[in-house]
């Protein structure tokens, strides 16, 4: 294996750990993380999902799940009831406070993704995107 091919995997976490570190500037203001803010994301693709599901959508604990969404219940965010309807869980869903966050915060996440990718043309996005993917299918993601 070459020296650069070894590097590709530091250069990924470096890209991965400034995108985390830009994104949390970013979402300052809204008194979000980046964790609060995918759980917010993926609630409105889906909505009522279970907490166990939300938290391997996010790559969390189910523990650290828990945690972030009584804190994101607290601010009145996210809404659940307060037994299941069936089985154990309980289903997640955005409240209008918690809709009207991610829609106003975006904006200023959409803008740190293009800061990060400005310095590519169409076809090197494509290829860096296929190249990823590709990774992670043979990590086994």
């Amino acid at each position: 294996m070459s020296n650069q091919q070894q590097q590709v995997g530091y250069v990924v976490k470096q890209a991965q750990s400034l995108l985390r570190l830009r994104m949390e500037e970013a979402l300052h203001p809204y008194a979000v993380t980046v964790s609060q803010y995918s759980c917010l994301h993926r609630l409105l693709r889906d909505p009522g999902i279970s907490a166990a599901a939300l938290a391997r959508a996010t790559f969390m604990t189910r523990q650290s799940m828990n945690s972030m969404l009584q804190q994101l219940l607290e601010r009145g965010l996210v809404d659940r009831p307060a037994r299941p309807e069936s089985g154990r869980a309980l289903p997640t869903a955005l409240t209008a406070a918690g809709a009207d966050l991610l829609a106003a915060a975006q904006a200023d996440v959409d803008g740190v993704e293009e800061r990060m990718l400005s310095g590519l043309s169409p076809s090197e996005l494509i290829s860096l995107t296929h190249g990823l993917n590709a990774c992670v299918k043979a990590l086994g993601g």
